[in-house]
């Protein structure tokens, strides 16, 4: 390359590269920042990660990171909706704030801490600090929908009789990929190759016997010519019932894995695999007992882990995901306003009741005013008409002013809610997103709900972004590439935004 480059050219130098990277950089921040200060509500991912080497750990400090990120980044405590993040127990203790965990003592919940941070002193020491920035700032946690949901999955492993097939499975996919006779055999007949499941991968388990599956024929014609045992005729067909029970958590787990744009469809989501559970330990009471038997665990998992969206009694109820739906029309009106199920009125309710204390004060009162300016144009014109006696001068201390009829504060904005939902019916028959409705829709009309809808249904239901963003800080330090923490952050903000 450097024969064919002219000979006149300057090639720059280490330094010089680096400082043209560092001033991008720095000029990518900045306007990264801008967009966080334009944004009317903010959601924080979060997640755990530590480096290669054991150079940096963020096991610890977590609350007092997230307190540093947000200062750093420009982002006011009150624009933060919610933090989203697994259910681990340093996690929890770093972000409670409903009124059970703040009843607890600090000492309670440095044990919580300490469980998973008792290796050193100096640690101990940090797990403090962390309980002293999670009292000043009280974020509410919301839980990651997809890691809760294949906690729920992981249930599979533990029924003995599954477990064993499930291993009888993992060991003929294992034969096939330390085979590359028998890989190359699967290929020559197939085109396909086995997959094989890993605790870290959503969805991992259905994949492999949802391949299992596909391939059987082909696989069971390799092992034959191999000499290998493969399953009988009825493990095959237990197989089938296996990946029936897990489809629809995998495919809900790939839509609610995306960025953004998902919480309106946790609900739905929930309400969908909780029937289908039901359904599933019926149909298969009596030729698959084990089966059924799995899944009716799963379901009462289901609503222990996931009452803080659909349990309205429930202490740790976070209305998020309930207002989300609501105001997404595409899956409310069949979800949750024309369900007659008692306890789906009760979460629509909760939604309505959040969306309206979401509404700030101020706004509601410049709504109030704007429609009492009205009524005094009224008022000064009426006198001409009617030949009303002349007002006093200085009419607003007059004892005698007659008082306007004051609506109530959230008036306006159950005005808007009522406006919605009569149009409901008309607007989930369109193929427009939630998102292109309320974009559609003119900020006249809907002046207090319309901000507050675009900034739920923006929302993510997972922070699966956080750990694709791990994936790429990994490549990044890996083998001689263990850069430092400046220089590593740097260059994870450059690819991630493809400058």
């Amino acid at each position: 390359m450097m024969e064919t480059i002219d000979k006149r050219l300057t090639v720059p130098k280490k330094t010089k590269i680096t400082n043209l990277v560092e001033k991008m950089y720095l000029a990518e921040k900045e306007k990264f920042k801008h967009r966080l200060s334009m944004a009317r509500k903010i959601t924080i991912g979060l997640d755990i990660w530590t480096k290669k080497g054991l150079t940096a750990s963020f096991l610890a400090a977590i609350a007092a990171l997230v307190e540093e990120s947000k200062e750093e980044w420009g982002i006011p405590k009150e624009k933060i909706l919610t933090i989203i993040t697994d259910n681990g127990s340093n996690m929890v203790a770093a972000f409670h704030c409903n009124a059970e965990e703040d009843s607890s003592s600090e000492e309670e919940i440095s044990r919580i801490v300490m469980r998973r941070e008792k290796k050193t002193k100096v640690q101990s020491a940090v797990c403090i600090m962390l309980i002293h920035v999670t009292y000043e700032t009280l974020e509410r946690r919301t839980p990651c929908v997809v890691h809760t949901l294949q906690l729920v999955v992981n249930m599979i492993q533990k029924e003995l009789t599954i477990n064993r097939l499930l291993g009888k499975v993992r060991q003929l996919v294992k034969l096939f990929r330390k085979s590359s006779v028998a890989t190359e055999r699967l290929l020559q007949q197939c085109g396909l190759i086995l997959i094989k499941d890993c605790p870290t991968r959503w969805s991992s388990t259905y994949l492999m016997m949802s391949r299992a599956l596909e391939l059987k024929d082909h696989l069971t014609s390799v092992a034959d010519s191999m000499s290998w045992d493969s399953l009988l005729p009825s493990e095959w067909q237990k197989v089938a019932i296996l990946k029936d029970l897990l489809l629809p958590f995998a495919e809900h787990t790939k839509v609610l894995e995306s960025d953004t744009n998902s919480l309106s469809l946790v609900v739905p989501a929930l309400l969908d695999l909780r029937n289908h559970l039901s359904e599933f330990s019926l149909a298969h009471a009596r030729s698959y007992r084990d089966a059924a038997t799995l899944a009716q665990k799963m379901s009462a998992n289901m609503e222990q882990r996931f009452s803080c969206f659909l349990d309205v009694t429930a202490n740790k109820l976070s209305p998020l995901a309930a207002a989300a739906c609501f105001v997404d029309p595409g899956v409310s009106a069949e979800a949750i306003v024309e369900n007659n199920d008692e306890g789906i009125q009760n979460l629509l309710k909760v939604a309505e009741d959040y969306i309206t204390r979401s509404v700030p004060p101020r706004l509601q009162v410049e709504e109030q005013v704007s429609e009492n300016e009205e009524e005094e144009i009224v008022d000064t014109v009426a006198p001409e008409t009617t030949h009303c006696p002349k007002r006093p001068r200085f009419r607003f201390f007059s004892p005698s002013r007659p008082s306007r009829p004051r609506t109530s504060e959230a008036s306006s904005i159950r005005q808007e809610i009522k406006k919605y939902k009569e149009g409901l019916s008309h607007a989930a028959n369109t193929e427009e997103s939630g998102m292109e409705f309320w974009i559609s829709q003119s900020s006249t009309a809907f002046t207090l709900l319309k901000p507050l809808a675009l900034d739920l249904l923006a929302m993510p239901a997972s922070q699966a972004f956080a750990e694709r963003v791990f994936s790429v800080t990994g490549d990044l330090t890996r083998g001689r590439r263990n850069r430092a923490r400046t220089t590593l952050e740097r260059s994870a903000f450059l690819k991630l935004n493809q400058v």
